[in-house]
């Protein structure tokens, strides 16, 4: 039966493409904007469109079994209502909790079964440290002792590839939610990922206005909204799991060996 992904050009959706492959699924159909830019593997069917169109979603699935769902607020209402007239039998989502409680909710009343994942921080948003690293060393943030167990994108591809390709309905109804190996705090992660690229990496606390004045020119608008969730994450650390391991079999990468594989990120 086919299992369709949705959001295959982006950094998740094009990598539990791959990892289905890996884990032997055949019928696969990808839905991407961009199908040049995805570069898609040869025997995976292509279909153009976008969540945000709900109008392309009719052709992507006729006769899919599976669905792994990529976040889009916007639309999820009308693309789960779609999905379940389509009697596919179940979604995995990229879903969460905190701001993405809305979205959590709405496929959780979905009239189609579905298994959520809520991942924390992604490992490459520590590429946003990229640009001080390379010219200073050093890292300058205000929050220091946020505690967060970061997580590599492909480590989250490789669980919903495993929910996708084995059915189980003993995960249905479930939000798991995802994390690397260890909590560390920004500090110490930032120590973690010098000891991936082999060179030394300092934490130095600064003001909540020096962090956005760094943080903007990578993040744009989006950087008030980071360091103000990283400020109310002072009181809520992170506790580090290891679903990634009971549901892959294999124990999601730390850190550290993110960073190796990524040392060029950092220049």
């Amino acid at each position: 039966m086919t299992v369709l992904v949705t959001g295959a050009t982006g950094n998740i959706g094009r990598k539990v493409v791959d990892r289905l492959l890996e884990l032997g699924v055949r019928d696969i159909r990808a839905l991407t904007t961009d199908p040049a830019k995805a570069n898609l593997p040869d025997g995976v069917e292509v279909v153009t469109g976008f969540l945000g169109r709900p109008e392309t979603m009719s052709v992507a699935l006729a006769d899919v079994d599976r669905v792994y769902l990529a976040p889009y607020p916007p639309t999820i209402g009308i693309t789960c209502e779609m999905i379940a007239a389509a009697r596919v039998s179940y979604v995995v989502a990229l879903s969460g909790g905190a701001h993405w409680q809305q979205h959590a909710d709405v496929i959780a009343a979905a009239a189609v079964p579905a298994i959520q994942l809520g991942p924390g921080e992604f490992c490459e948003n520590f590429a946003m440290w990229a640009t001080q690293i390379a010219a200073t060393g050093t890292v300058r943030e205000p929050y220091p002792d946020v505690v967060e167990a970061p997580i590599a994108m492909d480590d989250i591809a490789r669980v919903a590839a495993a929910l996708l390709a084995a059915p189980d309905d003993a995960h249905l109804g479930r939000m798991y939610e995802l994390t690397g190996p260890e909590a560390l705090t920004r500090a110490q992660i930032a120590e973690q990922i010098g000891i991936g690229i082999g060179r030394p990496v300092r934490f130095e606390t600064c003001s909540r206005e020096e962090a956005l004045a760094t943080l903007a020119p990578v993040m744009g608008e989006q950087a008030s909204w980071y360091v103000d969730l990283l400020a109310a994450g002072v009181q809520t650390p992170q506790q580090a799991n290891d679903l990634v391991a009971e549901l892959t079999g294999a124990p999601a990468i730390s850190i550290a060996e993110w960073a190796k594989l990524n040392a060029d990120r950092f220049g």
